[in-house]
């Protein structure tokens, strides 16, 4: 939303949420923003097998698609996760698998109109899994890897792909987290932040940010650290 708002001006939006009608607040802080139009339809991640056909229907609903902001995932509990497999695959199935289910439909149709750009929302959890959050990280391992081959498909076809890598962000995601007392991680982010940072990088032609940009060389560092270090730091 956050994202969504800093485009939205002269623009129209649509929203795609598993509870549509629910919506009404999102569709007046868009209009606020300045969106000519703003509509909402059903989308559920899990169910993969109506992806493609609910981009084709946007498509043909509402014409050439500009800017696809695809954001959704859970966290999960890691620690249940660590013994419950059904928790693991459901964490596995809506952070990577349902991404993969939309982005390469999308991408499909992107290419057949020639232009329009994706933004991506990996993370730095992603960039080397730590134990203290290894079913996540590990989803957003290969959602990046995906997103970076993607996008190297999709050079020269007229799409651009744009791969946010935030560190910690406060918000709707990390509340519970911050409500059984996790403190934010260093460099922790909010939604604003992101936004801004994100918007920036599009309207740059960018393919890829850090928010903060710190967490770049902060994270190639990292890589270097022995295993025996890495497995015992925090979130």
């Amino acid at each position: 939303m956050a994202v969504a708002e800093r485009l939205a001006s002269g623009r129209t939006v649509v929203l795609a949420a598993r509870r549509p009608d629910d919506l009404a607040d999102e569709q007046r802080r868009l209009e606020a923003a300045g969106a000519t139009r703003v509509a909402a339809v059903e989308f559920d991640a899990n169910d993969t097998a109506s992806h493609t056909a609910l981009i084709e229907r946007l498509i043909a609903d509402h014409g050439p698609v500009a800017v696809a902001v695809v954001a959704f995932g859970i966290l999960g509990d890691q620690q249940r996760a660590e013994t419950d497999v059904e928790h693991a695959l459901q964490i596995a199935h809506t952070d990577y698998l349902a991404q993969i289910s939309v982005l390469t439909p999308l991408a499909t149709a992107l290419r057949a109109q020639g232009s329009g750009t994706i933004i991506v929302f990996s993370s730095v959890a992603g960039i080397r899994v730590r134990r203290a959050n290894y079913v996540y990280g590990s989803t957003k391992a290969g959602l990046d890897g995906f997103a970076t081959g993607l996008s190297d498909a999709l050079h020269g076809s007229g799409v651009r792909l744009l791969l946010a890598r935030p560190g910690f962000v406060i918000g709707a995601m990390t509340r519970d987290l911050m409500a059984a007392g996790t403190k934010p991680a260093p460099l922790s982010v909010t939604a604003d932040t992101v936004a801004d940072a994100v918007v920036r990088a599009y309207r740059r032609g960018r393919g890829e940010v850090w928010i903060p940009w710190a967490l770049r060389p902060m994270f190639f560092g990292m890589r270097l650290l022995p295993r025996a270090i890495w497995r015992r730091l925090p979130r």
